[in-house]
């Protein structure tokens, strides 16, 4: 459904011209979304795919083990959208310190270690009965930009000058959010649509109305896309739709980045929320129907290896323990795998040979000393998609 536009321009002086800020209309959509027929259709195939999505980190031994990988997986697609140009590998050697070689100062891989922080910030504060609210926004925006790119732009603010979308300047830009002076009452708006609970809509059309609305807002100098895309997880798992943080976007608007750019700002010139909300469903659908084939083939994975493990003898004992090792953090150091198995520097050496000779580890670096190990399937497994763009 076409509405025009769903919002207004405000001319203003901005950068020493004159410049035309869009200002959003409150949400919901006036008309009302229709979600009848065939939105309908795929709002349901969206909450099945996210119901055994839930249910399977239900069942998992230990969900914490793939919430860590999935969470990272996330930073780097999300930040990777933004310009980074960092690689979950890349990630992972950052967070283990003693690993060789490694810059510590990496301005894109402190983004992107930025973002982890962020989502585990939000999601500890939700878990302590926190409300998800304009203040815990400014929250997760103030440690998202606390080091590195974006520390001098206001971190936990949001903005009092004027930002824009594309170009070199305003008056060429794709798109002028509203005046800085606007900001507070568009997130108050926002922040009251997140909590309503009159207008019959179900969480997830919620969340992606809600994101929608907060790219348009653009309250922030700096990082509005990765708290925007942080907003519908953290939404769905306040809602109680998700128990564990497992569903993310990045990959799919990484892979539509062309679509999802043109669909919103359909919205802010037709009003056309209804292909949006199609563009988002299926996005859920296809993310969550992944996710549980991606944790189904990893635990298979698991068993088998362990299977091989057990089947050694004598030395099966250290190397399972080194194995589960691998299982929380899938690159490691001989010093970091001894120091979190609690072994002897010399035992986990041990059951590392055994674990490379099962094929199960591979060593990184081609050095004598410094070694890293990566539990090669694993890892290959969480890297697919996310090449640099």
């Amino acid at each position: 459904m076409k509405r025009g536009l769903t919002g207004n321009y405000d001319g203003m002086i901005a950068t020493g011209e004159r410049i035309e800020a869009f200002v959003p209309m409150p949400l919901p959509p006036e008309p009302p979304l229709a979600i009848e027929g065939t939105l309908q259709q795929a709002l349901e195939r969206a909450l099945l795919a996210l119901g055994r999505l839930d249910s399977i980190s239900m069942l998992l031994p230990d969900p914490d083990l793939f919430i860590y990988s999935y969470v990272r997986k996330e930073a780097v697609l999300s930040s990777q959208i933004e310009g980074t140009q960092s690689s979950l590998s890349d990630l992972l050697l950052f967070e283990l310190e003693q690993a060789p070689g490694v810059p510590q100062d990496d301005l894109d891989l402190v983004e992107v270690s930025n973002y982890v922080a962020a989502l585990d910030h939000g999601i500890a504060r939700l878990r302590g009965d926190f409300p998800l609210s304009n203040r815990l926004i400014r929250e997760i925006h103030g440690v998202l930009l606390a080091r590195g790119r974006g520390s001098d732009k206001d971190p936990g603010e949001f903005r009092r000058s004027q930002n824009w979308i594309g170009g070199t300047r305003p008056s060429n830009a794709a798109f002028v959010p509203p005046p800085h002076t606007a900001v507070p009452d568009c997130m108050s708006g926002l922040e009251r649509f997140l909590h309503a609970d009159d207008d019959g809509l179900p969480l997830l059309v919620r969340a992606g109305l809600a994101h929608v609305q907060f790219e348009t807002i653009h309250p922030f100098l700096d990082g509005n896309g990765r708290v925007g895309r942080l907003l519908i997880t953290f939404l769905l798992h306040h809602g109680g739709v998700l128990r564990e943080p497992l569903l993310y976007l990045s990959l799919y608007f990484k892979q539509h980045r062309s679509t999802y750019y043109d669909l919103l700002d359909r919205v802010r010139r037709e009003g056309d929320w209804e292909a949006w909300m199609a563009f988002f469903l299926e996005g859920v659908s296809q993310v969550s129907t992944d996710a549980v084939a991606t944790v189904e083939r990893l635990e298979r994975m698991f068993r088998a290896d362990r299977a091989a493990i057990e089947a050694t003898g004598r030395r099966a004992s250290t190397a399972l323990r080194v194995h589960e090792v691998f299982k929380a953090r899938p690159v490691q150091s001989l010093a970091s795998a001894a120091e979190s198995a609690g072994l002897s520097f010399s035992g986990v050496s041990s059951a590392v040979r055994l674990l490379v000779d099962l094929g199960i580890a591979r060593e990184l670096t081609g050095r004598r000393r410094n070694r890293l190990f990566a539990y090669d399937r694993y890892l290959a497994e969480l890297l697919e998609g996310t090449e640099p763009l």
